[in-house]
């Protein structure tokens, strides 16, 4: 696809991010509502090559900050839910595990988890956690070795650690570079639609929307 606005190079990278994203990894964010730390979660996503993310709103709705998230946000796809129950409950029956980064009496070190199947990170927020309602339905609570004073990682932080994690497992195991036949297929509609939305921003056109997942 040519277009005077998008020179070669501009497509040619597009199509080499769009390549590698993965659809079978995901973070599910329940109500984290300070807009730095969602922005800061949306740009590891993007550097990790995740697809989309999925969050339930907090009260004053989800604000992504664009200087922190240094337009990741036009890369990776959100969806809102409006609950926890139903939103993750979705997840479930497209075959992922739930992994609720939260400490209780069950938790694992995440790094015994097996990252290269279908997984959800589920967050909470840094004051309360993850939900009793989300806790029910997720696999296992994984937890970050802490050895210091404080008890806990700044939630971004925290998601970063553990989606670095999934991509290292992820990158030995082939899943960047020999993405199965439904993959590449689905990142071939990704790449052709990131090209389209960038033809439409240069010209001031309404976006289409990109539904890829």
């Amino acid at each position: 696809m040519q277009n005077s606005e998008l020179t070669d190079a501009r497509i040619a990278r597009i199509h080499e991010v769009a390549e590698r994203r993965q659809h079978d990894l995901t973070v599910f964010m329940e109500r984290v509502h300070k807009p730095h730390n969602v922005a800061a979660i949306i740009r590891t996503c993007d550097a990790v090559g995740i697809a989309s993310t999925h969050a339930v709103p907090g009260d004053d709705g989800i604000s992504r900050s664009n200087h922190i998230a240094q337009g990741a946000q036009r890369w990776v796809q959100l969806h809102r839910h409006t609950d926890s129950t139903s939103g993750l409950s979705a997840l479930k029956a497209k075959g992922f595990k739930l992994y609720a980064a939260h400490f209780d009496e069950s938790a694992v070190d995440f790094r015994t988890i097996d990252f290269t199947k279908p997984s959800a990170i589920v967050l909470g927020t840094e004051k309360f956690g993850v939900s009793e309602e989300a806790l029910a339905l997720c696999d296992q609570s994984i937890i970050i070795p802490m050895l210091g004073m404080t008890q806990s990682l700044n939630v971004s932080v925290a998601t970063a650690v553990i989606l670095y994690e999934a991509q290292r497992q992820r990158a030995e195991s082939g899943q960047y570079d020999n993405p199965d036949p439904p993959t590449r297929q689905l990142n071939e509609s990704l790449a052709t639609a990131w090209i389209e939305r960038e033809i439409a921003r240069r010209h001031r056109q309404p976006l289409p929307e990109i539904t890829v997942d």
